[in-house]
């Protein structure tokens, strides 16, 4: 079991959540967030400009998966948030100990579906 993290930019929500949807990831958790990267807070204008330096808003999605289903959740990520440019964000991939379903009391695979 892994737990994927990802920090996307915010106008791309829409399309990472589309692209998890088409390859079955539907249990997601997603927080707005601020912060900065190796971008360090600067914005990339029409004109390949870098200029600001502040804190960026983000989307974070937080998915819990079964070993084999941590190819494709990353893939459809990077499918829905790359768009080129700098700050298109970050994905981190975590081992997850267990997962515990508080309905059923289910653990483990079974509980994250």
């Amino acid at each position: 079991m892994k737990l994927v993290v990802a920090i996307v930019q915010p106008e791309r929500l829409k399309a990472v959540k589309d692209a998890l949807v088409d390859v079955k990831v539907g249990k997601i958790t997603v927080s707005n967030v601020i912060g900065c990267g190796a971008q360090a807070g600067k914005v990339e204008d029409d004109a390949g400009t870098l200029t600001g330096g502040d804190l960026l808003d983000r989307v974070r999605f937080e998915i819990a998966v079964n070993d084999d289903y941590v190819r494709p959740t990353v893939e459809a990520i990077i499918k829905g948030a790359r768009t080129g440019h700098i700050g298109d964000g970050k994905i981190f991939i975590l081992p997850m100990e267990e997962c515990i379903r508080i309905r059923t009391g289910e653990m483990g695979r079974l509980a994250i579906g």
